[in-house]
């Protein structure tokens, strides 16, 4: 009898996990979730510099050029950003939030960095640069992984791989569009949504 009931708790253990793990999974992908990357195209975005972004094996890719944006299409007050994406040792690279599309930059928007190798390691993944630092800082390079921003009013929030490495209180930017940047090295994003709250 007890090993019965040893055996079914074990069961229930694994479908409960297994029911999680889906939930988490496809959580970007449920109600008010929209996405701005099929895969196939780049029609959710504008893109703006010389990086030679294009859409590569289910990815959007850059690894040339002089840097650039891929520019939300529209422009976003509180929300919560879901990106999957992979980077080399090199990259330079990020999501800025809350930018007007004519003047992106770390001092006219948001930037959530994905950048291992920056000079002053306390704004580098992770960290929303000059605003909010991270340490230690974690590594991207090599391996998919996941970015979360969420921007509520004056509060933002990173989460890298599930955990949190930087928020702040700040209210220099209150809406604008977002961006995936290219900087450097090579950088691939595979899945973006965002959901507003």
């Amino acid at each position: 009898m007890m090993k019965r009931l040893s055996v079914l708790a074990l069961a229930l253990l694994a479908f409960a996990f297994t029911t999680w793990t889906v939930r988490d999974a496809t959580a970007q992908s449920g109600d008010g979730w929209t996405q701005l990357f099929d895969g196939k195209s780049m029609e959710g975005f504008s893109p703006t510099g010389e990086a030679n972004w294009r859409v590569e094996d289910g990815a959007l890719v850059a690894d040339k050029g002089k840097g650039g944006h891929l520019v939300s299409k529209n422009s976003y007050k509180d929300f919560h950003i879901y990106v999957e994406f992979w980077s080399d040792e090199k990259a330079n690279s990020g999501i800025f939030v809350r930018c007007d599309p004519t003047k992106i930059g770390a001092k006219t928007c948001y930037e959530m960095n994905i950048f291992d190798t920056r000079p002053d390691p306390t704004y580098g993944t992770g960290a929303i640069v000059y605003i909010a630092e991270v340490s230690p800082m974690p590594k991207a390079a090599g391996k998919w992984n996941t970015m979360e921003v969420i921007a509520k009013g004056r509060d933002l929030t990173i989460m890298f791989n599930g955990q949190k490495t930087a928020s702040a209180r700040n209210g220099l930017w209150e809406q604008g569009h977002f961006t995936l940047q290219y900087g450097g090295g090579a950088i691939k994003f595979r899945k973006v949504a965002i959901k507003t709250l």
